[in-house]
């Protein structure tokens, strides 16, 4: 099973990598994230070219079922975040 990649991880490497402290690296990845959260909530896309793209997605409501008890459940309608990764992550990630 491969390892995962934390936060903590990534802020540690590009300390490292950029010899920059880690709390200055903390503050500019969570911002980072919290740019791209914030755009998704208003529906817009994030394109990073080389690396993919974030958007958005509704999906349907629909029946489901309760895997316990085999019963049917209305799922509502939701928007859902989604990522299609770029060229060059495809072609490194294969």
């Amino acid at each position: 099973m491969a390892k995962s990649m934390t936060k903590k991880d990534i802020v540690m490497k590009i300390a490292t990598d950029a010899n920059i402290k880690q709390i200055d690296v903390k503050k500019v990845v969570q911002m980072t994230f919290d740019v791209i959260i914030d755009a998704l909530t208003r529906g817009e896309k994030i394109e990073l070219r080389n690396f993919g793209v974030f958007k958005t997605k509704s999906r349907k409501g629909r029946m489901g079922r309760n895997p316990k008890t085999g019963v049917q459940v209305p799922v509502q309608p939701k928007r859902v975040a989604v990522f299609k990764p770029g060229l060059i992550m495809k072609a490194k990630v294969k």
